[in-house]
């Protein structure tokens, strides 16, 4: 599991919520739900993100928008429109007033909006991601990143207006699948963190992949250089050259990362949590923890 798949997979990663919107002018809605990430794709007409701080971006049939929340923001026919709508958290819809408009702009299965046959067409899916893992990630990403259109759209658009069994877990993983491929585009085509870019060496990449999906191994620089057989200087020195820190530097961070989800997961002890992310005592975990974090995992688990 690295970076990229703990997004969704990792310990505190949620499920999305999935909607398809039609509208037809002028419209106008401030999302101020929260959400650590929203991904708006458009199918057909235009459609303004207005972000806090930052100029207004035009999407056009095609489009993804990303934008990292928990900051509000407008998305509108156009700039100046001023809202009608509030999406609130818990993906609450209502009136500048605050009344609800749950029950008059539903327009059947996952679709909403003030026309059928509206102009403007989108797919709007919300991630509830918490906890550190994620955090790392997105941390690497800007307020609002847009890229042109992905086939995978399409599909998208035509799976959401279905509703047949096992649909729900259709339409989740055709949104994580273009979540995902959007993400690496924009790596791609943009300045990507060091330990993103550290990921597709040979050695250094296949370390991390290592270390990543069995952090309770005992792991150590020489048996990491084994594994991917080099010496362990040269491991050593490509890693720190190429992340940014020691390969232990970064196994500790990994650990304690998933370490502080973890804690906060139903039914969680410190002794197991230790075990999962590989020190041999919760003293241990909690020296560690403490060490880097400043507080102490019992803390972290009720603060």
């Amino acid at each position: 599991m690295d970076q990229l798949a703990a997004l969704l997979d990792g310990p505190r990663a949620r499920g999305a919520f999935l909607l398809r919107s039609l509208l037809d002018p002028p419209w106008s809605m401030r999302i101020q739900d929260e959400a650590p990430l929203t991904l708006i794709a458009l199918v057909k007409g235009e459609a303004w993100v207005v972000p806090t701080s930052g100029e207004p971006v035009v999407l056009r049939p095609g489009d993804v928008a990303i934008v990292r929340g928990p900051d509000p923001y407008l998305v509108a026919d156009h700039p100046d429109t001023p809202p009608q709508i509030v999406i609130r958290p818990g993906q609450s819809c209502t009136t500048i007033d605050g009344d609800s408009l749950y029950q008059a702009m539903d327009l059947g299965v996952r679709t909403w909006g003030n026309s059928q046959q509206g102009k403007v067409g989108m797919i709007t899916g919300t991630y509830q991601f918490e906890g550190e893992v994620s955090r790392r990630l997105l941390d690497a990403l800007p307020p609002l990143l847009v890229l042109p259109g992905d086939p995978i759209i399409a599909l998208l658009g035509a799976e959401i207006v279905k509703d047949e069994p096992g649909q729900e877990a259709v339409l989740d993983r055709l949104l994580d699948l273009l979540l995902i491929s959007t993400l690496r585009s924009w790596f791609a085509q943009h300045e990507a963190p060091a330990w993103y870019r550290a990921q597709s060496d040979p050695v250094v990449g296949r370390a991390m992949r290592m270390m990543h999906n069995n952090p309770a191994h005992p792991w150590t620089v020489a048996a990491l250089a084994a594994e991917v057989g080099v010496s362990r200087a040269s491991l050593a020195r490509r890693f720190t050259d190429l992340v940014g820190e020691p390969p232990m530097s970064f196994l500790t961070d990994w650990r304690l990362a998933l370490a502080a989800d973890l804690l906060r997961e139903p039914g969680a002890t410190i002794g197991s949590v230790a075990r999962q992310v590989g020190y041999g005592s919760p003293f241990a975990l909690s020296t560690a923890f403490k060490r880097v974090r400043g507080i102490s995992p019992q803390e972290h688990r009720v603060g």
